[in-house]
Protein backbone atom coordinates (compact mmCIF):
# COMPACT_ATOMS: atom_id res chain seq x y z
CA UNK A 1 0.00 0.00 0.00
CA UNK A 2 1.46 3.42 -0.96
CA UNK A 3 2.00 6.40 1.35
CA UNK A 4 -0.57 8.27 -0.66
CA UNK A 5 -3.17 5.62 0.07
CA UNK A 6 -2.22 5.66 3.74
CA UNK A 7 -2.50 9.44 3.97
CA UNK A 8 -5.84 9.58 2.21
CA UNK A 9 -8.52 10.74 4.67
CA UNK A 10 -11.23 8.23 5.37
CA UNK A 11 -14.72 9.15 4.33
CA UNK A 12 -17.34 9.16 7.05
CA UNK A 13 -19.77 6.28 6.67
CA UNK A 14 -23.41 7.11 6.23
CA UNK A 15 -25.85 5.68 8.77
CA UNK A 16 -28.07 4.63 5.86
CA UNK A 17 -27.00 2.86 2.67
CA UNK A 18 -27.10 5.49 -0.13
CA UNK A 19 -28.91 3.00 -2.39
CA UNK A 20 -31.65 2.55 0.20
CA UNK A 21 -31.90 6.31 0.66
CA UNK A 22 -32.29 6.85 -3.09
CA UNK A 23 -35.04 4.22 -3.32
CA UNK A 24 -36.79 5.69 -0.27
CA UNK A 25 -36.78 9.10 -1.96
CA UNK A 26 -38.11 7.36 -5.07
CA UNK A 27 -41.00 5.98 -3.00
CA UNK A 28 -41.83 9.51 -1.90
CA UNK A 29 -41.79 10.72 -5.51
CA UNK A 30 -44.04 7.84 -6.57
CA UNK A 31 -46.50 8.76 -3.81
CA UNK A 32 -46.52 12.35 -5.05
CA UNK A 33 -47.03 11.30 -8.67
CA UNK A 34 -49.70 8.79 -7.66
CA UNK A 35 -51.53 11.46 -5.69
CA UNK A 36 -51.57 13.70 -8.76
CA UNK A 37 -52.80 10.97 -11.09
CA UNK A 38 -55.32 9.45 -8.66
CA UNK A 39 -56.36 11.46 -5.57
CA UNK A 40 -57.44 8.27 -3.78
CA UNK A 41 -53.84 7.07 -4.04
CA UNK A 42 -52.89 8.89 -0.84
CA UNK A 43 -55.82 7.71 1.26
CA UNK A 44 -55.13 5.44 4.23
CA UNK A 45 -57.18 2.61 2.77
CA UNK A 46 -55.32 2.61 -0.54
CA UNK A 47 -51.90 2.83 1.09
CA UNK A 48 -52.70 -0.05 3.43
CA UNK A 49 -53.76 -2.07 0.40
CA UNK A 50 -50.39 -1.32 -1.21
CA UNK A 51 -48.59 -2.50 1.92
CA UNK A 52 -50.70 -5.66 1.84
CA UNK A 53 -49.64 -6.36 -1.76
CA UNK A 54 -46.03 -5.40 -1.05
CA UNK A 55 -45.97 -7.96 1.76
CA UNK A 56 -46.23 -10.88 -0.67
CA UNK A 57 -43.35 -9.55 -2.75
CA UNK A 58 -41.31 -8.69 0.34
CA UNK A 59 -41.66 -12.16 1.86
CA UNK A 60 -40.66 -13.92 -1.37
CA UNK A 61 -37.80 -11.45 -1.84
CA UNK A 62 -36.48 -12.35 1.63
CA UNK A 63 -35.34 -15.70 0.26
CA UNK A 64 -33.96 -14.08 -2.87
CA UNK A 65 -31.96 -11.67 -0.70
CA UNK A 66 -30.22 -14.56 1.07
CA UNK A 67 -29.37 -16.28 -2.21
CA UNK A 68 -28.05 -13.09 -3.83
CA UNK A 69 -26.02 -12.18 -0.73
CA UNK A 70 -24.36 -15.56 -1.20
CA UNK A 71 -23.40 -14.56 -4.76
CA UNK A 72 -25.94 -16.79 -6.49
CA UNK A 73 -29.35 -16.30 -8.07
CA UNK A 74 -32.57 -18.33 -8.04
CA UNK A 75 -34.56 -18.24 -11.29
CA UNK A 76 -36.92 -21.04 -10.25
CA UNK A 77 -39.07 -18.70 -8.11
CA UNK A 78 -41.95 -18.19 -10.62
CA UNK A 79 -42.60 -21.89 -11.25
CA UNK A 80 -41.97 -22.68 -7.58
CA UNK A 81 -44.71 -20.24 -6.54
CA UNK A 82 -47.14 -21.81 -9.00
CA UNK A 83 -46.36 -25.42 -8.10
CA UNK A 84 -46.42 -24.80 -4.34
CA UNK A 85 -49.73 -22.96 -4.58
CA UNK A 86 -51.26 -25.79 -6.63
CA UNK A 87 -50.00 -28.45 -4.23
CA UNK A 88 -51.33 -26.52 -1.24
CA UNK A 89 -54.79 -25.79 -2.66
CA UNK A 90 -55.16 -29.31 -4.03
CA UNK A 91 -54.50 -30.85 -0.62
CA UNK A 92 -56.64 -28.23 1.16
CA UNK A 93 -59.53 -29.14 -1.14
CA UNK A 94 -59.17 -32.84 -0.41
CA UNK A 95 -62.22 -34.79 0.72
CA UNK A 96 -60.16 -36.16 3.60
CA UNK A 97 -60.32 -33.61 6.47
CA UNK A 98 -57.17 -34.98 8.09
CA UNK A 99 -55.22 -34.57 4.87
CA UNK A 100 -56.64 -31.09 4.30
CA UNK A 101 -55.21 -29.88 7.62
CA UNK A 102 -51.74 -30.77 6.34
CA UNK A 103 -52.02 -28.50 3.28
CA UNK A 104 -49.81 -25.70 4.62
CA UNK A 105 -47.11 -27.96 6.14
CA UNK A 106 -46.90 -29.93 2.90
CA UNK A 107 -46.73 -26.67 0.94
CA UNK A 108 -43.82 -25.52 3.10
CA UNK A 109 -42.09 -28.87 2.70
CA UNK A 110 -42.54 -28.60 -1.07
CA UNK A 111 -40.77 -25.25 -1.04
CA UNK A 112 -37.98 -26.68 1.14
CA UNK A 113 -37.62 -29.66 -1.23
CA UNK A 114 -37.32 -27.37 -4.26
CA UNK A 115 -34.71 -25.35 -2.39
CA UNK A 116 -32.86 -28.53 -1.40
CA UNK A 117 -32.67 -29.68 -5.02
CA UNK A 118 -31.40 -26.25 -6.05
CA UNK A 119 -28.84 -26.28 -3.25
CA UNK A 120 -27.53 -29.73 -4.16
CA UNK A 121 -27.15 -28.73 -7.80
CA UNK A 122 -25.27 -25.55 -6.96
CA UNK A 123 -23.27 -26.65 -3.90
CA UNK A 124 -22.41 -30.28 -4.65
CA UNK A 125 -22.66 -30.60 -8.44
CA UNK A 126 -20.98 -27.18 -8.75
CA UNK A 127 -23.23 -26.03 -11.59
CA UNK A 128 -23.91 -22.30 -12.12
CA UNK A 129 -26.95 -21.30 -10.08
CA UNK A 130 -28.42 -19.37 -12.99
CA UNK A 131 -28.37 -22.42 -15.26
CA UNK A 132 -29.47 -24.95 -12.64
CA UNK A 133 -32.38 -22.92 -11.24
CA UNK A 134 -33.54 -21.95 -14.74
CA UNK A 135 -33.64 -25.65 -15.64
CA UNK A 136 -35.49 -26.30 -12.37
CA UNK A 137 -38.00 -23.62 -13.31
CA UNK A 138 -38.60 -25.34 -16.65
CA UNK A 139 -39.06 -28.75 -15.02
CA UNK A 140 -41.52 -27.34 -12.50
CA UNK A 141 -43.54 -25.73 -15.28
CA UNK A 142 -43.67 -29.09 -17.07
CA UNK A 143 -44.70 -30.84 -13.86
CA UNK A 144 -47.53 -28.36 -13.31
CA UNK A 145 -48.85 -28.84 -16.86
CA UNK A 146 -48.59 -32.63 -16.48
CA UNK A 147 -50.39 -32.58 -13.13
CA UNK A 148 -53.23 -30.30 -14.25
CA UNK A 149 -53.49 -31.61 -17.79
CA UNK A 150 -53.37 -28.03 -18.98
CA UNK A 151 -56.64 -27.16 -17.24
CA UNK A 152 -57.40 -24.92 -14.28
CA UNK A 153 -56.28 -26.60 -11.05
CA UNK A 154 -58.94 -27.70 -8.61
CA UNK A 155 -58.76 -27.02 -4.94
CA UNK A 156 -59.33 -24.54 -2.15
CA UNK A 157 -57.09 -22.13 -0.32
CA UNK A 158 -56.44 -23.14 3.31
CA UNK A 159 -58.47 -21.05 5.78
CA UNK A 160 -55.31 -19.88 7.56
CA UNK A 161 -53.83 -18.54 4.32
CA UNK A 162 -57.05 -16.61 3.65
CA UNK A 163 -56.96 -15.17 7.16
CA UNK A 164 -53.34 -14.09 6.85
CA UNK A 165 -53.61 -12.65 3.36
CA UNK A 166 -57.05 -11.02 3.29
CA UNK A 167 -58.21 -10.17 6.80
CA UNK A 168 -57.08 -7.36 9.10
CA UNK A 169 -56.24 -6.93 12.76
CA UNK A 170 -56.73 -3.53 14.37
CA UNK A 171 -57.33 -2.12 10.90
CA UNK A 172 -53.92 -3.30 9.61
CA UNK A 173 -53.66 -6.09 7.00
CA UNK A 174 -52.55 -9.37 8.54
CA UNK A 175 -50.22 -9.87 5.58
CA UNK A 176 -48.30 -6.74 6.56
CA UNK A 177 -48.18 -7.78 10.22
CA UNK A 178 -46.79 -11.13 9.11
CA UNK A 179 -44.24 -9.33 6.95
CA UNK A 180 -43.15 -7.34 10.02
CA UNK A 181 -42.46 -10.65 11.75
CA UNK A 182 -40.40 -11.73 8.74
CA UNK A 183 -38.43 -8.47 8.95
CA UNK A 184 -37.55 -9.16 12.57
CA UNK A 185 -36.59 -12.76 11.77
CA UNK A 186 -34.40 -11.66 8.87
CA UNK A 187 -32.69 -8.97 10.95
CA UNK A 188 -31.86 -11.54 13.62
CA UNK A 189 -30.75 -14.13 11.07
CA UNK A 190 -28.37 -11.80 9.23
CA UNK A 191 -26.98 -9.79 12.13
CA UNK A 192 -27.18 -12.00 15.21
CA UNK A 193 -26.31 -15.49 14.00
CA UNK A 194 -23.13 -17.21 12.86
CA UNK A 195 -24.96 -18.25 9.71
CA UNK A 196 -25.47 -14.58 8.76
CA UNK A 197 -21.75 -13.88 9.17
CA UNK A 198 -20.85 -16.92 7.05
CA UNK A 199 -23.35 -15.83 4.39
CA UNK A 200 -21.80 -12.38 3.95
CA UNK A 201 -18.27 -13.77 4.10
CA UNK A 202 -19.02 -16.37 1.43
CA UNK A 203 -20.54 -13.71 -0.80
CA UNK A 204 -17.26 -11.81 -0.62
CA UNK A 205 -14.91 -14.77 -1.00
CA UNK A 206 -16.14 -18.35 -0.91
CA UNK A 207 -12.61 -19.68 -1.29
CA UNK A 208 -11.36 -17.77 1.75
CA UNK A 209 -14.25 -19.06 3.84
CA UNK A 210 -13.59 -22.61 2.63
CA UNK A 211 -9.91 -22.38 3.55
CA UNK A 212 -10.90 -21.19 7.02
CA UNK A 213 -12.65 -24.50 7.60
CA UNK A 214 -16.28 -23.51 7.09
CA UNK A 215 -18.53 -26.06 5.39
CA UNK A 216 -19.46 -23.89 2.43
CA UNK A 217 -21.53 -26.59 0.72
CA UNK A 218 -23.74 -26.93 3.78
CA UNK A 219 -24.21 -23.15 4.06
CA UNK A 220 -25.06 -22.88 0.35
CA UNK A 221 -27.56 -25.74 0.48
CA UNK A 222 -29.15 -24.39 3.67
CA UNK A 223 -29.51 -20.96 2.06
CA UNK A 224 -31.41 -22.36 -0.91
CA UNK A 225 -33.63 -24.41 1.43
CA UNK A 226 -34.49 -21.33 3.51
CA UNK A 227 -35.15 -19.39 0.31
CA UNK A 228 -37.49 -22.17 -0.82
CA UNK A 229 -39.41 -21.91 2.46
CA UNK A 230 -39.82 -18.15 2.04
CA UNK A 231 -41.05 -18.74 -1.51
CA UNK A 232 -43.51 -21.30 -0.16
CA UNK A 233 -44.83 -18.85 2.44
CA UNK A 234 -45.36 -16.25 -0.28
CA UNK A 235 -47.07 -18.80 -2.53
CA UNK A 236 -49.44 -19.93 0.23
CA UNK A 237 -50.35 -16.32 1.03
CA UNK A 238 -50.93 -15.57 -2.66
CA UNK A 239 -53.21 -18.61 -2.89
CA UNK A 240 -55.19 -17.25 0.05
CA UNK A 241 -55.31 -13.76 -1.49
CA UNK A 242 -56.67 -15.12 -4.78
CA UNK A 243 -58.59 -17.92 -3.02
CA UNK A 244 -57.24 -20.27 -5.67
CA UNK A 245 -54.15 -21.40 -7.53
CA UNK A 246 -53.68 -21.14 -11.27
CA UNK A 247 -51.07 -21.79 -13.92
CA UNK A 248 -48.64 -18.94 -14.33
CA UNK A 249 -49.42 -17.65 -10.86
CA UNK A 250 -45.78 -16.89 -10.14
CA UNK A 251 -44.83 -15.48 -13.54
CA UNK A 252 -45.33 -11.81 -12.56
CA UNK A 253 -42.78 -12.23 -9.74
CA UNK A 254 -39.67 -13.11 -11.72
CA UNK A 255 -38.30 -9.61 -12.33
CA UNK A 256 -39.98 -7.77 -9.41
CA UNK A 257 -38.32 -10.08 -6.85
CA UNK A 258 -34.84 -9.59 -8.28
CA UNK A 259 -35.46 -5.89 -8.85
CA UNK A 260 -36.57 -5.34 -5.25
CA UNK A 261 -33.36 -6.96 -3.99
CA UNK A 262 -30.99 -5.19 -6.39
CA UNK A 263 -32.38 -1.67 -6.07
CA UNK A 264 -32.37 -2.15 -2.31
CA UNK A 265 -28.58 -2.12 -2.33
CA UNK A 266 -27.77 -5.84 -2.37
CA UNK A 267 -24.96 -6.51 -4.82
CA UNK A 268 -25.81 -9.06 -7.50
CA UNK A 269 -22.23 -10.33 -7.02
CA UNK A 270 -22.93 -11.11 -3.35
CA UNK A 271 -21.40 -10.12 -0.04
CA UNK A 272 -22.94 -6.66 0.20
CA UNK A 273 -26.40 -5.46 1.18
CA UNK A 274 -29.16 -6.63 3.46
CA UNK A 275 -32.88 -7.12 3.87
CA UNK A 276 -33.55 -3.52 4.92
CA UNK A 277 -32.95 -2.37 1.37
CA UNK A 278 -35.13 -5.16 0.01
CA UNK A 279 -38.04 -3.93 2.16
CA UNK A 280 -37.80 -0.45 0.65
CA UNK A 281 -37.31 -1.98 -2.81
CA UNK A 282 -40.46 -4.10 -2.48
CA UNK A 283 -42.52 -1.05 -1.51
CA UNK A 284 -41.02 0.92 -4.42
CA UNK A 285 -41.85 -1.83 -6.93
CA UNK A 286 -45.40 -2.15 -5.57
CA UNK A 287 -46.04 1.59 -5.82
CA UNK A 288 -44.55 1.69 -9.33
CA UNK A 289 -46.70 -1.26 -10.43
CA UNK A 290 -49.77 0.44 -8.98
CA UNK A 291 -49.09 3.65 -10.90
CA UNK A 292 -48.48 1.71 -14.13
CA UNK A 293 -51.78 -0.11 -13.54
CA UNK A 294 -53.62 3.19 -13.04
CA UNK A 295 -52.08 4.40 -16.30
CA UNK A 296 -53.24 1.11 -17.88
CA UNK A 297 -49.76 0.20 -19.04
CA UNK A 298 -49.55 -3.32 -20.52
CA UNK A 299 -47.64 -6.06 -18.71
CA UNK A 300 -44.97 -6.06 -21.41
CA UNK A 301 -44.17 -2.43 -20.66
CA UNK A 302 -43.89 -3.19 -16.93
CA UNK A 303 -41.36 -5.92 -17.63
CA UNK A 304 -39.36 -3.47 -19.74
CA UNK A 305 -39.38 -0.98 -16.85
CA UNK A 306 -38.25 -3.59 -14.31
CA UNK A 307 -35.50 -4.81 -16.63
CA UNK A 308 -34.32 -1.25 -17.24
CA UNK A 309 -34.16 -0.60 -13.48
CA UNK A 310 -32.01 -3.70 -12.93
CA UNK A 311 -29.65 -2.73 -15.76
CA UNK A 312 -29.41 0.83 -14.45
CA UNK A 313 -28.48 -0.37 -10.95
CA UNK A 314 -25.88 -2.78 -12.34
CA UNK A 315 -24.35 -0.01 -14.45
CA UNK A 316 -24.26 2.38 -11.50
CA UNK A 317 -22.58 -0.21 -9.27
CA UNK A 318 -20.11 -1.11 -12.01
CA UNK A 319 -19.29 2.59 -12.45
CA UNK A 320 -18.72 3.03 -8.69
CA UNK A 321 -16.41 -0.01 -8.53
CA UNK A 322 -14.31 1.22 -11.45
CA UNK A 323 -13.50 4.45 -9.57
CA UNK A 324 -12.64 2.96 -6.19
Amino acid sequence: MTDRALSRPSRPSLPVDPAVLVVAIGCGLLLAVGGIILPAFLTAGYLLQQLQIASFLGIIAAGATLVILLGHIDLSVPAAITSIAIVTTTIAGSQDPALATLAIPIGLLTGALIGLINGIGVAFLRLPSMVWTLAMNSMLIGSVVFFTGGFKPRGLAPPLSITLSLERSFGIPNAFLFWLAVMVAMAYLLHRTVYGKYLIAMGNSERAVYLSGIRVRLVTTLTFVVAGVFTAIGAILLAGYANQAYQGMGDPYMLPVITAVVIGGTSIMGGQGGYGGTIVGAIFITLLSSILSVLQMPEAFRQIVFGAIILAMLLIRGYKRSFR
